[in-house]
């Protein structure tokens, strides 16, 4: 384990987000060990898994308010983890990674990680990412709760629910945010980065193909021929469009 992992002695600072539970996700037990006692440390409830399988099944049993998933895992890898936990949970995914790998980042990110954090790293700045991730965990919405019907499209905010032609139509929480900002904004062009600060928050450090591969997703859920899409339109760019 690299040495600036090593920080037990930090004096304790109490954390107003006391009580959040954070799930640690990584194969090396010294890692995972000592990223548990100072996030514990900080005043944080930590629940731990060392393969990407596992992970999966403890996140959708405790319900973690932010997770922390190492790419190499044993069993299943941690991109692989992230894209179905992401099918249920909306929590911060930062993710770690000893690959200093452009393509390794980005493809996390699209897949629905919100940060990612290269080994080796320096303990206090970890912590900082935490912190700010919970700050920022539920970026907010200027719409209500109310059913928006749009033609053939009916989304229910209140239930997370979304029926395309009569048919319930599953989607991944940021899928479901971004359509809702899309359909919020119907006839109206709303871009990338606006997409971008509504839904993966304003500070994401992501790029705006992020964008582009969850519009590719939901266009499979709810267009009769995604190659020509009637509902969510491209503007070139701009950004896109919703119509009914």
């Amino acid at each position: 384990m690299n040495e600036r992992l090593d920080v037990r002695t930090r004096p304790f600072v109490k954390n107003p987000d006391f009580n959040k539970k954070i799930l640690v996700v990584d194969d090396e037990s010294a890692i995972l060990q000592t990223l548990r006692f100072n996030l514990e440390r900080s005043g944080y409830t930590v629940v731990t898994a060392s393969d990407g399988r596992t992970a999966i099944g403890t996140a959708r049993r405790e319900q973690p308010d932010l997770i922390v998933l190492d790419i190499m895992l044993p069993v299943l890898d941690g991109i692989e983890a992230c894209k179905e936990i992401r099918k249920f949970s909306a929590a911060p995914i930062i993710m770690l990674t000893a690959k200093d790998q452009e393509i390794d980042k980005v493809l996390a990110l699209e897949l629905g990680a919100d940060d990612y954090v290269t080994k080796p790293f320096a303990l206090h700045e970890f912590l900082a990412r935490v912190k700010a991730r919970l700050r920022r965990q539920a970026p907010t919405h200027a719409g209500s709760d109310e059913t928006i019907t749009l033609g053939e499209v009916v989304l229910d905010p209140s239930r997370q629910q979304l029926t395309v032609r009569g048919k319930e139509v599953q989607l991944a929480p940021k899928e479901f945010a971004l359509l809702r900002v899309l359909m919020e904004n119907h006839g109206r062009i709303v871009t990338r980065q606006t997409l971008l600060d509504k839904v993966w928050g304003y500070d994401f450090e992501g790029e705006q193909q992020t964008v582009s591969v969850h519009v590719r997703w939901l266009r499979e859920k709810i267009e009769v021929d995604p190659r020509t899409p009637h509902h969510i339109q491209t503007v070139r760019s701009r950004g896109y469009l919703f119509k009914a």
